[in-house]
């Protein structure tokens, strides 16, 4: 009797890997839909707190690169390095008009990469849900061989 229900243990323990192996599959190929190098550059410019304020400053509007470094304990070349980083993940784009430099908001690295984020929620609270299905239904099956051992 024990060795049967090893063996069950095992079966479940071998549907459970497989079902793993292909949620990896799955997840290769979600990941291919998106440019990586420019997903990297976006989450490399949001890690940093001073650039999400800067982003979170511009998202009212236009601002001078002075007017933008003003509130921080730092110089206006350590602004500008962080304003460069946010520049290359294409965040902001800058306006020159003679020595003033405009900058403003590019809101489509962001959008991507939210939109990364939620193809990765939806797809992991669907992966989730169908574990959760099968592992009650395994519970289920057990209840009911279980109850079928003690009547018989």
């Amino acid at each position: 009797m024990r060795s049967g229900g090893a063996f069950r243990g095992v079966e479940k323990i071998s549907k459970i890997i497989s079902c793993t192996n292909r949620l990896v599959a799955t997840i290769v190929n979600q990941m291919v839909k998106y440019s990586s190098r420019l997903l990297d550059r976006t989450f490399a410019a949001l890690a940093d707190p001073t650039r999400r304020r800067i982003l979170e400053r511009l998202s009212h509007g236009d601002r001078c690169m002075t007017d933008l470094a003003r509130p921080y304990a730092m110089s206006l070349p350590a602004v500008s390095k962080h304003v460069r980083v946010l520049e290359k993940a294409g965040l902001i784009r800058r306006k020159r008009r003679g020595r003033v430099h405009r900058l403003n908001l590019e809101a489509a690295p962001m959008k991507q990469a939210a939109q990364w984020i939620e193809d990765y929620r939806r797809f992991w609270e669907e992966s989730l849900d169908r574990l959760d299905e099968y592992l009650q239904e395994l519970q289920a099956r057990e209840m009911k061989d279980e109850h079928q051992k003690q009547t018989s």
